[in-house]
């Protein structure tokens, strides 16, 4: 599966960015998928992952109640809506789905596979 993040951009403390990871190739709603950020000089971290019912989500304490996860599996996308978003928050966000199908969700970098490329998000203060 290849897969395509889009959405980012410069936003102020505060405001909202919807960010979208597109797919393409292998069946796409077989698989969680993850989305993780990286800052400059800082490792990649998790940010939030979806099953690929679309049931199950789990979120990193430092988004959580502020980042919403979804997916269309019609439409083989999958959101992140982020909300109050703070300076902070600014880094690259990649999506990526997981390495093997209807896996239960994980915040383990190494168990996706299919990386995108990445999408800037930049908050101001």
């Amino acid at each position: 599966v290849q897969l395509q993040a889009s959405g980012g951009g410069l936003v102020q403390a505060g405001g909202s960015l919807r960010l979208s990871c597109a797919a393409s190739g292998r069946s796409f709603s077989m698989y969680a998928v993850g989305w993780f950020r990286q800052a400059p000089g800082n490792e990649r971290e998790f940010v939030a992952a979806i099953s690929w019912s679309g049931v199950s989500t789990y979120y990193a304490d430092t988004v959580k109640g502020r980042f919403t996860i979804s997916r269309d599996n019609a439409k083989n996308t999958v959101y992140l809506q982020m909300n109050s978003l703070k300076p902070d928050d600014t880094a690259v966000y990649y999506c990526a789905a997981d390495r093997l199908p209807y896996r239960g969700i994980t915040a383990a970098a190494g168990a996706f596979g299919s990386w995108g490329q990445g999408t800037q998000v930049t908050v101001s203060s």
